[in-house]
């Protein structure tokens, strides 16, 4: 087992999340829901996954006022989320919100400040913020998490160097891993997983790679044995 792979569990109901977490908790270090499972079963499934006893990831990606994303975060990590993510253009005072909101829980939750989307290439960071790059975007954006008290951030395994540069004592979550010769779906910048620790990833996120497999189990842990080798 590699306490560094958590396994997005990007499958369609609640009850298909804890049958599918409790078949991989033995080979893995935890489990990250998305939006599919947040705004289709809801944030309930957050604590259906904490029974399993593995740490839960909620990547909410809160993005709105500070008020709101305060209470957002305050929920998330009541239900028993680990790690909550928001996204680092929220700004220094949406960070801090979120990161005050988890702690108001009483529980260990750490927000995670999400950089570059792993869907995003130069071209589409070039239109969004013109005159910068997806490492340079990244740099200020794990600033910010730095400077609000994050826990971590989530980048790109491309863009690892970078954070440990500016945010050296970030938690560095990397999703967008793949297998070598595996297609890249919709994902623009993606690595293999012994590549990704190499470059300084403390975890990294697979979903299709295991969730989408014929046999999930040994996907999960041929990944696992990829990560300590």
């Amino acid at each position: 087992m590699s306490d560094r792979l958590l396994v997005a569990l990007d499958v369609p109901t609640a009850e298909d999340a804890v049958r599918l977490a409790r078949r991989l908790a033995p080979h893995v270090g935890g489990f990250k829901i998305g939006l599919g499972l947040l705004y289709g079963p809801g944030p309930a499934t957050v604590a259906a996954l904490t029974e399993v006893g593995k740490p839960v990831f909620a990547d909410a990606k809160l993005h709105d006022i500070p008020s709101q994303v305060e209470r957002a975060a305050r929920r998330l990590a009541a239900l028993g989320a680990r790690w909550i993510t928001a996204h680092g253009s929220g700004g220094v005072e949406m960070l801090e919100a979120a990161r005050k909101g988890a702690r108001a829980a009483g529980t260990r939750a750490g927000i995670l400040a999400v950089t570059v989307l792993t869907s995003l290439d130069e071209v589409d960071v070039a239109r969004l913020a013109p005159g910068s790059t997806v490492g340079k975007l990244t740099s200020r954006l794990a600033r910010s998490a730095q400077e609000a008290g994050c826990e971590g951030v989530i980048c790109s395994a491309w863009e690892l160097g970078v954070v440990a540069q500016v945010a050296p004592d970030l938690l560095k979550v990397t999703p967008g891993i793949r297998r070598p010769g595996a297609g890249s779906d919709d994902q623009a910048r993606t690595m293999a997983p012994a590549e990704a620790v190499e470059r300084g990833a403390d975890l990294v996120v697979v979903g299709r790679g295991i969730v989408g497999a014929e046999d999930p189990v040994a996907a999960a842990v041929n990944f696992s044995e990829a990560l300590e080798s």
